[in-house]
């Protein structure tokens, strides 16, 4: 597995985005049904990469399918000049999944959403109760080995998100500026001068500006970008990875737009797009040309520049020391934020909560906070609920703050659901093999979590009481309600924590855009 960072400044490595993949897949579909180049395309696609993918939920017909898409940071393979400028293989082992978007299909509304995952999302190891950023889940299982990991990203983000995986696809950024060049560049509006010493951005002027591949990669790796207001001041952008994300679903929509207005049919272009496409690029095994084929024909219609997306609402934690888990520093890392994440992958994934009545869970509480008898009260709160609860236990904290994990048995990632939908606070799913105490799912209690309160028809959302600690966590008088089961529905609190981020962002004025008309 991935060794902890050790220190926050560590990760200073490029970023490779989801623009590059979501583009480069649905060029590569393109691509091949334009006459001219139809034989070749075939040709090459039968030298696409494959990795199997044992973790992936089988597609049914007529139903949404879920596409994991992924930017591997990888060095291997680098040009020389790219070694120089990005790092070589030595010098940056091994692969992440730098960027882990799902990109949905919707055969009912025939749309197309796409919801980031963010890279330093704190997450269980499959199969385990160790924790890891969910970027590193793509490295290799073991010290001793230099294949990459793809099962074990797809499984974790199954098991710990309760998102259904029907296919995998991966490249590298590499592939991103083949894309770009092959297309003659990309025209963006920047309306304020912008510049990231880490990507190498540097826009002096404002205007419309046509980018080339590398230009364009500066742009979408941005990730400590500075802004020139028009009062002559710099000022720091300082969200990061999230400004980032909202950056690069305007780039994904600017470009895609452009090549819907350029249309496909040039045999030299198209052989550009298709050359650079699949030396970098991997599916898995059952992703079929035909396949491919059919979403375009289906999605054909689809307008990015209007396509759903959003980003995972997160807590940064961890600050300028570094986040402590099991004696090691993890750099700065950012836990999920319920109920706001289930919002989010309702609204952009379509994703409900299991209809299974919460008198047939049984879930034992764990006290593994820093709030001494936290335990016997979330217990209490959540037999009120209906839950079948067992005996209280305490466990040591690994970390400060606690992250919640609902660690649940296999075949019980319904009913995981379904206490998630119960809670508030920095809460994630993890599947293990068993537990020690007879019941289904296992709840360890971190140090922000709040249980919800039974509503009926008749009686309006009551204020829930909360156990979230510390100075920065306070509970919010609004409130999620949820769906159970005929038992009643369950307002949720919404805990917001002092570094809590609200990801549903709209443009900032010195974001680049499309040029005007």
């Amino acid at each position: 597995m991935n060794a902890p960072l050790h220190t926050k400044g560590q990760r200073k490595h490029p970023k490779t985005h989801m623009v590059m993949i979501v583009l480069a897949v649905l060029l590569l579909i393109v691509v091949l049904v334009a006459g001219g180049t139809l034989i070749y395309g075939q040709y090459l696609f039968s030298k696409v990469h494959r990795v199997s993918i044992a973790s992936e939920t089988r597609q049914v017909a007529g139903q949404p399918i879920n596409i994991l898409l992924i930017g591997d940071n990888t060095r291997a393979g680098l040009s020389p000049s790219e070694a120089a400028a990005f790092g070589s293989a030595s010098q940056v082992g091994g692969g992440r999944a730098d960027v882990s978007m799902i990109a949905h299909f919707d055969p009912i509304t025939k749309q197309v959403s796409l919801l980031s995952i963010p890279r330093d999302l704190f997450m269980p190891i499959p199969g385990t109760t160790t924790l890891q950023r969910v970027d590193a889940e793509l490295n290799p299982s073991s010290a001793k080995s230099t294949v990459e990991n793809p099962n074990q990203l797809v499984k974790t983000i199954e098991d710990d998100l309760g998102i259904p995986i029907q296919h995998y696809v991966e490249l590298n950024f590499d592939t991103f500026q083949g894309v770009v060049n092959a297309l003659g560049g990309v025209k963006m509006y920047f309306p304020m001068q912008l510049k990231d010493a880490y990507s190498g951005l540097n826009i002096t002027t404002t205007g419309c500006i046509t980018l080339n591949g590398y230009q364009a990669l500066q742009v979408v790796r941005a990730r400590h970008l500075y802004y020139r207001t028009p009062n002559g001041v710099w000022h720091y952008d300082g969200l990061g990875d999230l400004s980032r994300t909202r950056r690069d679903h305007i780039f994904l929509q600017v470009l895609a737009e452009q090549v819907k207005a350029a249309g496909i049919g040039n045999p030299v272009r198209d052989l550009a797009l298709l050359n650079s496409v699949y030396k970098d690029l991997t599916l898995d095994s059952q992703f079929s040309e035909s396949e491919m084929l059919s979403l375009l024909q289906t999605y054909r219609h689809a307008n990015p520049a209007t396509a759903p997306t959003g980003t995972l609402p997160i807590a940064f934690e961890g600050g300028t020391s570094g986040y402590i888990y099991n004696g090691a520093n993890y750099g700065s890392i950012v836990f999920p934020q319920l109920p706001a994440d289930t919002q989010m992958m309702d609204a952009i994934l379509g994703l409900v909560t299991p209809n299974i009545a919460t008198s047939k869970i049984s879930v034992t509480v764990v006290n593994q906070s820093h709030v001494s008898g936290q335990g016997v009260q979330v217990a209490n709160q959540l037999q009120s609920l209906g839950y079948r609860v067992g005996a209280p236990q305490t466990a040591a904290p690994t970390a400060n703050p606690e992250e919640s994990v609902i660690y649940y048995t296999p075949g019980n990632l319904q009913k995981a659901e379904v206490l998630r939908a119960s809670l508030a606070g920095s809460v994630i799913m993890g599947e293990v093999p068993s537990n020690s105490f007879g019941t289904a799912l296992e709840l360890t209690t971190g140090d922000q979590i709040a249980v919800g309160t039974k509503v009926t028809a008749t009686t309006p959302p009551a204020s829930p009481s909360t156990t979230a600690s510390g100075s920065q966590n306070t509970a919010s008088a609004q409130s999620s309600t949820k769906p159970t089961s005929s038992q009643g529905t369950i307002a949720v609190p919404n805990i917001t924590a002092g570094t809590q981020i609200n990801t549903i962002q709209q443009p900032q004025p010195w974001d680049p855009r499309a040029c005007p008309a």
